[in-house]
């Protein structure tokens, strides 16, 4: 047994045995693995894809789910005691809550694995899905050349960590004042982009807006990316701020689809935790 809580706990080999396993669940194979099981899961109401496609892909493998806000966890009742008693009575708990932290003390204490659903400081199971689909879409995605346009925060951390287990190359472009530790780190977007096949985006924050200003992803950057690179803005994102219009309309955009994967890279990580 297995939790997964930042992607830098796992090998690269590990990486691909959950790409396989998705691939084998696509094929057909580990149908029922969770029947009669019960996944916990904490969400906020404002979740939609990750949360959809960790409750689709539980039923799908025949599991139960339960869920909480996450605001549940924050209650004064110690998460030592809240922990060993659900010890009892489920096999997976999920948990999308603001500190890593808390989940380090759940796991800490549980007998079942604890998966991180997204925190303040990573999105592990969000970027191994992007990784998963970019293995499909792409000849050789660890020999690309990846770039994420945006300020230090979850997303870009949890790219970082993958980047340090994958190996592939990995910058950052931002203006001033966001940047994240021990990355390279460009100040100007279309000198950052030039030599890149993977951009990546993430919304900015409102109160960032003014210092993001000329940092948008236009068609325009992109076509001073490698020839046939792509853009793959996190969700939510929004057209006229991290990214234009003419790219979301653009063959550069991944595209709805990409993000599929979700579904079945999450049965994958959840089939990994439970099996090791």
């Amino acid at each position: 047994m297995r939790s997964f809580l930042r992607i830098t706990d796992y090998t690269k080999k590990d990486i691909f045995e959950i790409f396989d396993i998705a691939d084998a669940i696509q094929a057909g194979k580990y149908k029922d693995f969770l029947k009669g099981k019960t996944a916990v899961m904490f969400f906020s109401e404002a979740s939609i894809r990750t949360r959809v496609t960790f409750e689709k892909g539980i039923f799908l493998l025949g599991g139960q789910t339960i869920l909480f806000p996450p605001q549940t966890l924050d209650k004064r009742e110690e998460i030592k005691d809240v922990t060993g008693y659900m010890n009892n009575w489920c096999d997976l708990v999920i948990v999308r809550h603001k500190d890593i932290s808390l989940m380090e003390r759940m796991q800490t204490f549980s007998g079942v694995p604890i998966i991180n659903a997204m925190t303040d400081q990573n999105h592990p199971c969000e970027i191994v899905s992007d990784l998963y689909s970019l293995s499909k879409l792409r000849r050789d995605f660890l020999n690309d050349s990846y770039l994420f346009c945006g300020g230090s925060g979850n997303i870009g951390l949890a790219w970082k960590e993958a980047a340090e287990i994958m190996g592939f190359r990995f910058a950052q472009c931002c203006p001033e004042g966001y940047e994240m530790e021990g990355v390279d780190v460009f100040g100007e977007l279309e000198a950052a982009v030039e030599g890149k096949d993977i951009i990546c985006t993430d919304p900015i924050q409102k109160d960032a807006l003014a210092d993001f200003k000329g940092y948008q992803v236009t068609k325009a950057i992109m076509d001073s990316a490698n020839s046939g690179a792509v853009v793959n803005p996190c969700p939510p994102f929004y057209r006229g701020e991290e990214v234009s219009e003419d790219v979301i309309e653009s063959e550069y955009f991944v595209g709805y689809e990409f993000k599929k994967s979700l579904l079945v890279v999450q049965q994958a990580i959840i089939i990994y935790c439970l099996s090791h």
